[in-house]
């Protein structure tokens, strides 16, 4: 299967709680589930990701702990409802179809004009 018919979709500190990016490619931003992927597809990073938002530790608390903890409740139900949406982002891009000649950049852009119109009905 061709990379940019693949969509991994993960965690990320760098994004407030709750908030999903979909990006066409990129790097593990030092991202350890990401470095997996990336070995597994022979160093290949041609694949679409949707990150969801956790948040940054709070003060100096470690973030291997932070990964660990169990999440507040707020925190559990903001992201709960990210990845429902987050669900329901890769339902459309999986219903919109992908174009065995693209690179993904299409299907992201095309997604998130889709998803961000369903957002303001």
């Amino acid at each position: 299967m061709p990379l940019n018919r693949i969509v991994v979709f993960h965690d990320d500190m760098t994004l407030p709680c709750s908030v999903l990016r979909l990006q066409p490619r990129g790097g593990h931003l030092c991202h350890n589930g990401l470095k997996s992927v990336i070995h597994h597809f022979c160093g290949n990073r041609e694949f679409i990701r949707l990150r969801i938002g956790i948040g940054r530790p709070p003060g100096q608390m470690d973030p291997k702990a932070f990964l660990l903890q169990k999440f507040n409740t707020v925190a559990r139900e903001r992201i709960g409802a990210a990845l429902e949406e987050g669900a329901s982002a890769l339902k459309l891009l999986l219903s919109t179809g992908f174009s065995a000649s693209s690179d993904g950049r299409a299907e992201v852009q095309a997604l998130e004009i889709a998803y961000h119109a369903m957002g303001e009905q």
